[in-house]
């Protein structure tokens, strides 16, 4: 496990970034640091303020103001786990309650409010719109994130949104600003829901998903590639038996093998809320009588059970990086929970060489298909 120290006026945390054995990948980066600094200092103007973190990534954030007992959301599965691991390695400071997520959010009002901000322009705007329904009237909102990293048109949507007091001076290539709240809901934001139709032999299922989800809006192209393979391959399992769409997103991939087998189990899981929030949405308006389960989770729960078909575009960034330790990951995860016979189809990006990285876990690999940018690849054990 590699660990990097963030040195901060409370104190120092040492964190590591779970999910990874990479050392140039740091659980925390100068926009925690930024935040962390400027949140300390908003929170002494108010008597007993009760703080809100939202999104933060691997838990500097919410052990660095763990002295002011926050309360947590994100949308990550991630963050309860990365939370444990880094309190055993700063024991003086203290784990939340409980880590809330977009399915149970919290309720208001709160102080002082500290966000990261998110890569996706609508994601923010919906965000913006949340906590002006959260937020105290004298409430303070702190907003940071990497200059690099933050959405196009980031000032407009703070505009549209909030009141914007500060914008900061920029730190170590770190951006924050402090905000007031505004009069924009998200009862009256047509954009919460965005999708397409997705056609099949039985007609049209609509897909729509969240902010926060990917190509939320079209139907991305690995999954186009892929798609006719799940339905040659949900026609060879037996009735009953059982599905897992695996790092969902809107669901698309559970969708379409429901729309060919409506006889079959489908399970869903993702490690974003929001993810799960649209495919389950998506389930429940196209197939209600299905026989479905919906895990907000980092993969596969052990424990689960064992799948029959595992359907997979597996995510290639984790925030700003990029690279195939989350599909790794997947990859080990599907081997352990299918049964006998079973089969893990996917779509991957020609240059990560998924080829190479399923033959660490699986002794049959077979590639069904390409295109310039993706491949598709069946992989199971003899």
């Amino acid at each position: 496990m590699t660990t990097a120290e963030l040195v901060f006026s409370q104190g120092t945390l040492t964190l590591s970034r779970p999910g990874t054995g990479d050392p140039t990948l740091r659980a925390w980066d100068a926009a925690d640091e930024l935040l962390l600094e400027e949140a300390l200092g908003a929170a002494a103007a108010f008597d007993e303020p009760r703080v809100l973190v939202v999104d933060d990534q691997f838990g500097a954030l919410t052990l660095g103001l763990s002295r002011l007992s926050p309360t947590v959301v994100a949308d990550s599965a991630l963050l309860p786990a990365a939370l444990a691991s880094n309190v055993s390695l700063n024991p003086e400071f203290a784990l939340p309650e409980s880590v809330f997520s977009w399915i149970d959010p919290p309720a208001g009002p709160f102080d002082l409010v500290v966000l990261r901000i998110p890569r996706q322009a609508d994601y923010l705007a919906w965000l913006l719109r949340w906590l002006n329904g959260v937020m105290a009237d004298a409430g303070v909102l702190l907003a940071g994130g990497m200059i690099k990293h933050l959405p196009a048109k980031s000032v407009d949507v703070f505009a549209e949104a909030v009141q914007t007091e500060q914008v900061l001076p920029a730190r170590k290539k770190a951006r924050a600003i402090r905000c007031r709240k505004g009069a924009p809901s998200l009862a009256n934001w047509s954009a919460t829901w965005k999708g397409y139709g997705l056609t099949g032999r039985n007609g049209d299922v609509a897909v729509e998903a969240m902010p926060a989800v990917f190509a939320r809006e079209n139907l991305d192209i690995g999954t186009r590639l892929l798609l006719p393979h799940v339905a040659k391959a949900v026609s060879t399992i037996q009735s009953g038996g059982s599905v897992l769409d695996l790092a969902c997103g809107n669901g698309v991939l559970g969708l379409a093998t429901l729309a060919e087998r409506g006889d079959l189990q489908l399970g869903f899981s993702d490690v974003s809320s929001q993810a799960l929030l649209s495919a389950r949405h998506n389930v429940e308006r196209a197939f209600p009588d299905a026989s479905t389960t919906f895990s907000h989770s980092d993969g596969i729960v052990t424990g689960t059970g064992a799948f029959d078909l595992i359907l997979l575009n597996p995510p290639f960034h984790e925030g700003g990086v990029i690279g195939d330790h989350i599909a790794q990951r997947l990859f080990e995860q599907a081997s352990q929970h299918l049964r006998p016979g079973g089969r893990l189809l996917l779509v991957g990006n020609r240059h990560l060489g998924y080829h190479r990285s399923l033959r660490r876990y699986f002794s049959l690999v077979e590639q069904l298909d390409a295109s310039p940018k993706f491949v598709v690849f069946r992989a199971g054990n003899r």
